[in-house]
């Protein structure tokens, strides 16, 4: 279809629809539509609403209605196709702005003006005009930064569970994160999905006592608004990054919280559309469809910023196996993973250091990258804390007076890297240089001839998992 033809099609009004399926509206004999579509709904109140098609067939058009079809009826909807997609006006004004998951503005501001109305959807990036990531992030986590360590670029996710702290997590990442040796063109896009009121006004007192909300746009699609929106709720933040990252050279880091919600939606819709259901009732399609957000991360050939992604999920059940960890773990770079027991001891945050892993992290540390050291230390630190686990699980079936010496040390070391490592507090911001003091410190409660054992091999080995 030519596009004068589309622009005259978009005038034409439909009233009626054949049916109503939660948000989903069905209509019938109507023009050839594409998938995408950007649709605009008026009820019987005078009311638009904007609707997207999900799909599209010479029977049947489904078209999704973001606010949900309450109070719309069959006889007297009118719906018109605007033969375009779903957009968003761009522009550097954005940061310090609040909006909702279709980046209208919601803090009481204008709506921002931009040069250029970008498709949500974007377009997938060529692999052979991808940089490879190797510029370090300081987040100011000492186990992220020492152990796990977070790569311009890198798409590093979250596995927390209902009831942890990750949101503190991501709030404090979110103040702290900074490139060492860069200049000031760093921003952070922060998108929330299905999250509560008390949770989102967390985040917002948060960036603004500490005054980093300048710098920060947040997209705040809350649980009492439609779950549809969740579906839309990360792409308009990764259409900003885009263009702030590929258009204004900024080295912008996405947050997304939380990923399960989104993939609750993602079901309910399928649900709604009689689709054939896939491992426990999520559609077949969920490895692309996160796909889909996760690749739009990275660095491009020729282009001066980058976009690096945080993706934070909530394993249902504290199941690491459970289809949304286990297919982002599949697309994403490693995994931090987050142990419910250390919470309980109250270490914060508790970050588990032998399931937790950046597969990048060998490329971004070491001489004139962190320090010459870095390597090394991390590797002792994963053989001594893995040795401490074999210790811990033997006490808990002879019993801690039957260990060896050795043994006893390894159980201190254990108690003092958690203390004193990986626990600290929600505002302390803890330089490269002070993690890695940190590191060699806890080890020295371990006789000298135990930080020998790591060999070269060795270390490609922990780097490799």
């Amino acid at each position: 279809m030519q596009h004068d033809d589309r622009t005259l099609l978009s005038g034409r009004q439909y009233l009626g629809a054949d049916s109503m399926e939660g948000p989903l509206l069905i209509m019938r004999n109507t023009h050839p539509v594409g998938y995408r579509e950007l649709v605009e709904c008026v009820d019987a109140s005078g009311k638009t609403r904007l609707g997207m098609v999900l799909d599209t067939s010479r029977e049947a058009v489904v078209v999704q209605v973001f606010e949900g079809t309450s109070g719309m009826t069959l006889p007297s909807t009118r719906t018109r196709f605007l033969g375009e997609p779903l957009s968003l006006e761009v522009t550097d004004s954005m940061l310090g702005r609040i909006f909702d998951g279709l980046g209208r503005p919601i803090d009481d501001g204008p709506a921002p003006v931009g040069n250029e109305a970008r498709d949500v959807n974007g377009i997938a990036v060529n692999p052979t005009s991808r940089e490879y990531p190797r510029d370090f992030i300081q987040t100011g986590i000492s186990v992220i930064d020492g152990m796990n360590t977070l790569i311009r670029g890198q798409k590093l996710p979250i596995f927390s569970g209902n009831g942890l702290p990750h949101n503190e997590l991501a709030a404090q990442i979110t103040r702290q994160a900074k490139i060492r040796g860069e200049g000031t063109d760093f921003a952070i896009v922060f998108a929330a999905m299905g999250v509560k009121h008390d949770v989102a006004r967390f985040f917002i007192d948060s960036f603004e006592s500490t005054g980093v909300l300048e710098n920060v746009a947040l997209f705040l699609s809350l649980a009492d608004d439609p779950s549809i929106e969740r579906l839309i709720t990360p792409r308009s933040a990764l259409t900003l990054a885009e263009h702030l990252a590929y258009e204004r050279g900024m080295h912008v880091l996405v947050i997304l919280t939380d990923m399960s919600n989104y993939c609750e939606s993602l079901r309910e819709v399928s649900t709604l559309r009689g689709e054939i259901p896939s491992r426990k009732g999520y559609p077949g399609y969920l490895y692309s469809d996160l796909a889909e957000i996760y690749e739009r991360a990275g660095m491009v050939k020729g282009a001066a910023g980058s976009i690096t992604q945080l993706p934070i999920l909530t394993m249902p059940n504290d199941d690491i196996s459970h289809p949304i960890p286990d297919l982002t773990g599949y697309i994403t770079e490693g995994q931090i993973v987050f142990e419910r027991e250390m919470h309980g001891r109250a270490i914060y945050p508790p970050v588990a250091g032998l399931p937790s892993l950046s597969r990048l992290m060998k490329d971004g540390i070491g001489k004139d990258m962190t320090r010459e050291d870095h390597p090394h230390l991390a590797s002792q630190l994963f053989a001594a804390y893995s040795y401490v686990k074999d210790v811990r699980n033997l006490a808990s079936v002879i019993g801690e007076e039957e260990l060896t010496p050795l043994d006893h040390q390894y159980m201190q070391f254990g108690e003092a890297f958690e203390r004193q490592f990986v626990s600290q507090r929600h505002d302390e911001n803890r330089t490269i240089e002070e993690t890695l003091d940190l590191g060699w410190k806890v080890l020295g409660e371990l006789p000298t001839e135990e930080l020998h054992r790591v060999t070269d091999e060795e270390i490609e080995t922990y780097y490799g998992r």
